[in-house]
């Protein structure tokens, strides 16, 4: 084997060297800073010569054109802390982001510094949390989980790199979990007369838990703009609701959590018509609270509160239904009624219009989907047999 051109003053030089995970190369080579004096740098950690000489080469070329950036020496912990301060996000998220940091990303990657993050490091980070990277101990973390936390990162060196402190975003090169290994929980819904069964029983259990049930059944609401939605935002005579804000759960370390009210999940309120049995429960409803208490039913007041007037709590209201399905499983008989979660309720909506012929720009107005297109990702699984009764009823519009 012919030995590698030897290079050329101002071409910089690959060495390799030997690590327990492997050969791997480094690069030297000298650029200028923006004050006109120069520096030898040493970048580490290359799988391959020829990936060495790729970013050699870009160095350079940087370095020629008066954009390279001087590396920083600033550890990634101080980094994101800095970073996670100047985020524009809602609470809930700014929230997930910080617990992320901090049980995800600090113990493995924070001590190292910023200019020294390189894509093997990060997949060698993405490895570690898929096989032990639970909090509990308990075990790995799921792809779903792993790809978010490296959203995260990804981002903030994104933001680093166009702040000047990093010249290239080593996670572009990495290998997070795909899309495809990250998929949600496969979604479950009931059929018509499975959900006409359940509410018809919870309402029997507890009326204001089934009112909560029937809202979200009937309107493709996500829990949080349920649990926000006010009388004020409901039309009993014109049979619509206005959606406009949502209430989410945010836990801070230290501050323990509170329930904050911001906009919805898109940031944009719409409208939703209400069938006539859903409005004939609302005001049942409405004048079964007014009757406890006038506070209750005020137009500044909770549809769905508790009865001091509160908001209920969005997880603990997940695990009401919950149990409300094992008691009704028990009540009306295993087979008739599958297990399903809260969010499934969503999809219950949706699954039954689309199937029974709804346009679907129609039901993603009434979800608050950003586009049609979302609603057509998320349930292609109802198309297949839309899709053989539209050639059916094109076959016969050309028999006559």
């Amino acid at each position: 084997m012919a030995k590698p051109r030897r290079r050329q003053a101002g071409e910089g030089s690959i060495s390799e060297y030997t690590t327990k995970a492997g050969p791997r190369f480094l690069i030297k080579f000298t650029a200028a800073r923006e004050d006109g004096s120069k520096r030898a740098v040493l970048r580490r950690g290359f799988t391959t010569r020829k990936e060495a000489a790729a970013a050699l080469r870009m160095e350079i070329r940087r370095s020629e054109v008066g954009e390279w950036v001087e590396p920083s020496k600033q550890r990634l912990g101080a980094y994101l802390a800095e970073w996670i301060e100047g985020q524009r996000l809602s609470p809930s998220t700014l929230a997930s982001y910080r617990k992320n940091i901090r049980l995800h990303i600090d113990p493995y990657l924070g001590a190292h510094p910023v200019a020294r993050l390189t894509a093997p490091a990060v997949d060698a980070w993405m490895r570690q949390l898929e096989a032990a990277g639970r909090a509990d101990g308990q075990g790995g973390l799921s792809a779903r989980t792993v790809r978010y936390v490296y959203t995260i990162l990804r981002s903030a060196l994104g933001d680093a790199v166009k702040q000047g402190r990093l010249s290239v975003n080593p996670t572009d090169r990495s290998t997070p979990p795909s899309p495809s290994e990250a998929r949600p929980p496969e979604m479950q819904a009931w059929t018509a007369s499975e959900l006409v069964r359940f509410l018809g029983w919870a309402d029997g259990d507890d009326r204001d838990l089934a009112m909560g049930w029937r809202l979200l059944a009937a309107t493709g609401m996500r829990r949080g703009e349920a649990l926000a939605l006010r009388w004020r935002d409901i039309d009993l005579d014109a049979g619509r609701l206005a959606v406009r804000r949502s209430v989410g759960v945010v836990k801070s370390k230290g501050a323990g959590e509170q329930l904050i009210e911001g906009p919805t999940k898109t940031g944009r309120a719409r409208v939703v018509d209400l069938d006539s049995g859903t409005v004939a429960a609302l005001r049942a409803y409405r004048a079964a609270r007014g009757s406890l208490a006038l506070e209750l039913v005020r137009d500044s007041a909770l549809v769905l509160s508790t009865l001091d007037g509160s908001h209920r709590h969005p997880e603990r209201f997940s695990r009401r239904f919950v149990g409300q399905i094992v008691r009704a499983r028990k009540a009306l008989g295993e087979e008739g009624l599958p297990v399903i979660r809260l969010h499934d309720l969503r999809h219950t909506h949706a699954t039954l219009l689309l199937a029974d012929g709804v346009p679907v720009k129609v039901v993603s107005e009434r979800l608050g989907h950003a586009s049609a297109t979302i609603t057509l990702t998320v349930y292609q699984h109802v198309h297949p047999g839309m899709g053989r009764e539209a050639a059916d009823r094109f076959a016969a519009l050309l028999k006559g």
